[in-house]
């Protein structure tokens, strides 16, 4: 019985012991990989990653010219590819100016449900987006080489993938807000930065001319939706 107990305390504070010196381990200066870089008046750099692309839809909720009423939804996200380019201005050493163009290949999949029939109708919207951000990028003290940060601002896009002649058609031009968060990481010739951003629409960007469409029938899926704005969750892997 005291052996066990004595064992549990003996666990304890070695497992204690082991913390503390983790922590210490932690805080311990290291020798820091370029450590000036960020102090340069402007850089360049590059960025690949993947995204999602999605819609915030308001449907009407009435008969279309089919006697249906139709309610969209994307019930799952698909992964497209991002790929772009960096230009950062130093401001002071904790903020600075961000302009990263970007073009992300991607494509939603809506499903219309008549909840009456439970009748479905799947269509593709394919979106190339072009997208032009400009965000303020705030960055916390540097450890050993390692600099998390956190960065805002808005952007505007271009559908570059959009065609006439589907049953949903979205508008080429779009603006919205983002935010995100990342963290630095100096090695001895680049900085690897994963990051993570959230880009918000305030457009509506649902097309309601559809005078492309030569079939009548085939307009109910617009006339479904009064509202549509875009969201995009972008991971990317900056090396700058």
């Amino acid at each position: 019985m005291r052996k066990s107990i004595t064992l549990r305390r003996m666990a304890g504070l070695t497992c204690l012991w082991l913390m503390a010196v983790m922590c210490l381990q932690a805080q311990r200066r290291r020798p820091q990989n370029q450590p000036y870089v960020d102090y340069k008046r402007y850089h360049f750099g590059f960025h690949v990653g993947l995204h999602t692309q999605d819609l915030i839809l308001t449907n009407t909720g009435v008969a279309g010219a089919d006697g249906k009423t139709w309610f969209a939804e994307i019930p799952a996200y698909t992964p497209g590819f991002s790929v772009g380019v960096i230009g950062d201005l130093f401001l002071n050493p904790v903020l600075s100016v961000r302009l990263t163009p970007t073009v992300h290949f991607g494509d939603k999949r809506l499903t219309f449900i008549d909840p009456q029939t439970k009748e479905q109708f799947v269509t593709s919207l394919r979106s190339n987006y072009l997208a032009i951000p400009i965000d303020f990028k705030y960055t916390a003290m540097r450890l050993n080489n390692y600099r998390p940060y956190m960065l805002a601002g808005v952007f505007t896009q271009f559908d570059m993938g959009r065609k006439r002649g589907y049953p949903m058609l979205l508008r080429g031009v779009d603006y919205g807000v983002e935010f995100g968060l990342g963290c630095d990481i100096y090695l001895p010739y680049f900085k690897l930065c994963p990051e993570l951003k959230f880009c918000f629409g305030l457009a509506d960007v649902l097309e309601p001319d559809r005078s492309d469409l030569a079939n009548p029938l085939d307009r109910v899926y617009s006339q479904a939706l009064s509202r549509a704005t875009s969201r995009l969750i972008v991971l990317t892997f900056n090396f700058e």
